[in-house]
């Protein structure tokens, strides 16, 4: 009997020890337990915040351990759990204060030390030093010297924000008026707080809808927001979470609805994601959410596989975060092309139709109708158009780029100014309310910094350096934009006539804040035009009339809407010299112009001779 269990021990103490070994000869062998209830990706407090179950998706991995404040950092202190199916790591902390902010990581494999990717703040020990505190007060103090990299940040009673505007009715998909805005960009102290004090400027200018560009954690602070690592953490360059929420609650106070620009096409090496499978190059094999190698040329970053069910429960998860916490209204999805696992080395090839990608937007558009059936979907797709024609009979929304030809008309150079292309019968859509046409985007050049470098000219009628001639001519485009039925988008400050190139301190860099244009006549009188045209659309049914006609080549182009008993007309000469209209107004009689005097057809033609940059919108009933 004593030789049976000294035998019994000796085996014991061998598979012990074989099991070390087996496990790098330092990291403590993980116990496999089912995930507790109350438990979910990331942090969920219970035992009212005195406890928290914290997770970490992170399948394949030998170990992990939680290390923070809680435990001053010890790599020992809080071994992780693996749930049963080895994807899950989990571990329960405790004697917490509910009130106090808790710095912490994940320690994986004995080497690596992560941030939580659901977190909802992080400290970041490169560039929070640069954050005033007038943008976001009390920053916690990067746990120095205890540990390196990004660190995430939890606490059970956050600040909250209490909702005011609980009723806030959405705008029609049809008379949104969409204004981009880079906060960055928009005001000296880049903050939500800052921009909400110009708020009574956007309504003015009568838009209803607010796409801020990408809010949530990015690299770096001076970032157009492309090159994301956090997707539940709003980027404290531009303030808290609570101010955040008050900026969306003001603006639907005002009737302004907020859509957020989503980056889901790719993630940088800043994301714990990516880190977590990454072997010094670029993603390895083994990751659940990305490709080792981009599907597609127009990828930055590193490509999310959006076939994988990695992918699509992290997606999901954003943007019902998003839509639950921050009551969003809506996303313009980056790069929405990007969604696919079909290989393509040119354009020709990635804008091909793609079931594929259809269906994986499908699946996300009925996610996100299952949770909000009313919130705008609208994509930077850019694909063939009998994709974009299915996804567009699914509700989403897409974008429309006229900024070239569009541009070419304004600077004066006709050959290639037609932008019928606005039309949302042209792409084969059955609804106006599916294309986002705009003039201007963040990523196109602006209107009338060309016209001002490159505009034509005919003897005394100069547009190419002369700022006067060329706000015009940007009114003139507006006239028309704004009549093309559906929803509009204005670029920030393309309503002040902004003229500093897009590539002005590299592409993405810091641009000048111009708010002196405002006092400027003539700018001041472009954006009263804005204006205008904004109205009109809006108190207009007729100008989401379905049937249309234009004529938009050439010099004299025109736009014409019919709605029961009312006609409108929009003419205009977009050549630099005197051209001759004649058109088919369809009825003579007096005609209502809503910019300049009234006239009277004695047939059912209109025939004139307009100078250059003149134009009209004429009704035969009164517009409001």
């Amino acid at each position: 009997m004593k030789k049976i269990i000294y035998l019994l021990l000796l085996v014991t103490a061998f598979n012990a020890a074989c099991k070390k070994a087996a496990n790098g000869g330092n990291d403590p062998i993980p116990t496999n337990t089912e995930l507790p209830a109350g438990a979910k990706d990331g942090v969920a407090f219970i035992n009212n915040g005195t406890s928290a179950i914290v997770t970490l998706y992170a399948p394949g991995k030998n170990s992990v351990s939680l290390i923070g404040d809680f435990n001053d950092w010890s790599t020992a202190a809080n071994v992780m759990k693996k749930t049963p199916d080895g994807n899950t790591w989990w571990v329960q902390i405790d004697n917490l204060n509910p009130n106090t902010e808790y710095a912490y990581q994940f320690y994986v494999d004995g080497s690596l030390k992560v941030a939580d990717p659901y977190c909802e703040k992080v400290l970041d020990p490169n560039n929070d030093q640069y954050i005033s505190p007038s943008v976001y007060p009390n920053l916690k103090t990067y746990p120095t010297g205890k540990t390196t990299g990004i660190v995430s940040v939890m606490q059970a009673n956050q600040p909250t924000y209490t909702w005011k505007n609980t009723s806030f009715t959405r705008p029609a998909k049809n008379n949104l008026v969409i204004y981009e805005l880079l906060i960055r960009d928009f005001t000296t102290e880049h903050s939500y707080a800052s921009t909400l004090a110009k708020l009574d400027y956007l309504s003015g200018l009568g838009i209803n809808a607010i796409e801020l560009m990408p809010v949530n954690e990015f690299e770096g602070n001076l970032s157009w927001g492309y090159n994301p690592s956090f997707y539940f953490a709003p980027d404290k360059y531009y303030g808290t979470k609570v101010a955040l929420q008050n900026f969306i609650d003001e603006c639907h106070g005002k009737g302004i609805a907020v859509i957020l620009d989503m980056v889901l096409n790719h993630s940088f090496g800043q994301s714990p994601m990516v880190q977590l499978y990454f072997d010094g190059a670029k993603p390895t094999a083994s990751s659940p959410w990305f490709n080792v190698d981009a599907k597609h040329p127009f990828n930055v970053g590193y490509d999310f596989n959006h076939e994988s069910a990695a992918t699509k429960k992290f997606s999901k998860d954003v943007m019902k975060f998003w839509m639950q916490q921050y009551k969003i209204d809506g996303f313009r999805f980056d790069l929405s092309k990007g969604f696919t696992q079909t290989q393509s080395s040119g354009d020709d090839v990635f804008r091909k139709y793609d079931a594929g990608r259809i269906a994986i937007w499908k699946d996300y558009n009925n996610y996100i109708k299952s949770i909000d059936p009313n919130l705008y979907v609208i994509l930077e797709h850019f694909a063939e158009e009998s994709e974009e024609k299915v996804l567009a009979d699914e509700g989403m929304m897409l974008w429309n780029n006229l900024n070239y030809n569009m541009n070419e008309a304004t600077m004066g150079w006709l050959s290639n100014s037609n932008f019928q292309w606005g039309f949302y019968a042209n792409h084969g859509f059955s609804k106006s309310e599916n294309l986002v046409s705009y003039a201007e985007s963040h990523d196109e050049e602006r209107l009338n910094f060309k016209n001002l470098e490159y505009g034509n000219a005919s003897g005394n009628y100069v547009i190419k350096g002369n700022l006067a001639t060329a706000l015009k001519r940007a009114e003139l485009a507006a006239a028309f934009l704004f009549a093309v039925p559906g929803p509009k988008m204005i670029w920030q400050f393309g309503e002040l006539g902004y003229d500093i190139r897009i590539d002005f301190n590299e592409r993405t860099g810091e641009k000048p804040i111009k708010w002196e244009y405002y006092s400027e006549p003539n700018r001041r009188a472009l954006y009263d035009a804005y204006a205008k045209f904004i109205r009109l659309k809006k108190n207009n049914s007729i100008f989401n009339a379905t049937t249309s006609s234009c004529n938009l080549a050439g010099g004299i182009k025109y736009i014409k809407l019919v709605e029961g008993s009312n006609t409108v007309l929009v003419v205009g000469n977009f050549d630099v010299v005197n051209q001759t209209a004649s058109i088919d107004f369809g009825a003579s009689g007096t005609w209502l112009d809503a910019v300049g005097n009234n006239i009277n057809l004695a047939s059912g033609t209109y025939s004139a001779t307009l100078a250059p940059g003149e134009y009209h919108i004429f009704s035969k009933t009164a517009l409001k």
